[in-house]
């Protein structure tokens, strides 16, 4: 109740709102500032969404009143004059991008935010944020519920939308009898689980299965196989032309092997590599990203790893593993 207190404070202190998300936002920080637009437009907000770029395509049908725009594109009149900037799926202005930490900057207006990402209890005590909660459209969803706003459908879909692609569709270890009770919730407006989930991750291409196949078959272990990871190599995407937002689940399929504890993925971006990290939930992945230099959640959970231009890809991969095992070996020490 706390936290909708903090919410319901700013916005009934506010008639102008930017909503915000993440630089190369993925479904929950899109469909989360979709949903709260529309929400508060309910309630007389002149409010639009704005991110540092334009939104991405295969995002287009969550957002039917063309409420997200990129900063090079978003209404002249929103860009002064603005009462309040609402930040969700992260807790820090600076991951929102250069142009648009600069553009917050002159516009000299509160900043809230609202995630479900760890982060210090300076943050947590100022703004709307729940840790606990499965996606930030979970959160979301809740505060619109607490605002007294009926979910329709237009609302409903982004919101289940963040919820399943940040759950893994349900897969992760915070999805609780809460989340499914706002689900359902959801669902009773028309959403339908079929047409949702085929509507994000969308139908594939055969090249999508080959681009797949080869990636999973090069996939390695440690002897004891407790870690698994594999390794996206730009040549491999470009090959099978595969949109790198096609292969953020891939990891996922590590997760089934017998003595798994943590899933790897290594994404080359040419100077760096990005390491994704997921468990079934025994290990905390958010410490071990955290270790080298990442963070995130207990069960899901990236870093970034510089590739110097004198060492090799395989190097760098062999070196973070290792590095992968000690720390999972001290959590391991710690729960006995």
């Amino acid at each position: 109740m706390e936290l909708f207190k903090r919410f319901k404070r700013v916005i009934d202190n506010a008639q102008r709102i930017i909503i915000t998300t993440h630089l190369f936002p993925d479904a929950d920080g899109i469909g989360s500032q979709i949903s709260l637009a529309m929400s508060l437009r309910l309630l007389g907000k002149d409010v639009i969404c704005c991110n540092e770029e334009d939104l991405l395509g295969r995002y287009n049908y969550l957002d039917p009143d063309n409420l997200v725009y990129g900063l090079t594109t978003m209404p002249d009149d929103f860009k002064s004059n603005i009462d309040l900037i609402l930040v969700v799926d992260t807790n820090t202005i600076f991951r929102t991008g250069k142009n648009f930490l600069k553009f917050s900057d002159k516009l000299e207006c509160p900043i809230f935010y609202i995630d479900h990402h760890p982060c210090s209890e300076s943050i947590k005590k100022e703004n709307c944020i729940d840790t606990s909660a499965a996606a930030t459209g979970q959160v979301v969803g809740e505060l619109i519920e607490k605002l007294g706003i009926e979910f329709t459908k237009k609302i409903a879909l982004p919101l289940y939308t963040a919820i399943l692609i940040d759950t893994s569709s349900f897969r992760y270890p915070t999805v609780s009898a809460s989340t499914h009770l706002l689900i359902s919730k959801l669902m009773q407006t028309g959403v339908d689980s079929p047409s949702a989930y085929n509507g994000i991750y969308g139908t594939k291409k055969i090249s999508h299965l080959h681009a797949l196949g080869n990636i999973l078959a090069c996939a390695e272990s440690t002897p004891d196989e407790h870690v698994a990871w594999i390794t996206l190599k730009k040549e491999e995407l470009k090959k099978w032309n595969i949109d790198i937002e096609d292969t953020h689940a891939f990891i996922n399929n590590l997760l089934i092997l017998d003595n798994i504890k943590v899933a790897c993925m290594f994404r080359d971006d040419g100077p760096k590599l990005k390491l994704s990290l997921r468990s079934t939930g025994q290990i905390d992945v958010g410490v071990i990203a955290m270790g080298l230099g990442g963070g995130g959640h207990s069960h899901s959970a990236a870093t970034v790893l510089d590739v110097p231009s004198t060492t090799s890809t395989k190097a760098v991969i062999d070196d973070a593993v290792s590095k992968i095992e000690i720390l999972l070996e001290s959590q391991l020490l710690n729960k006995k």
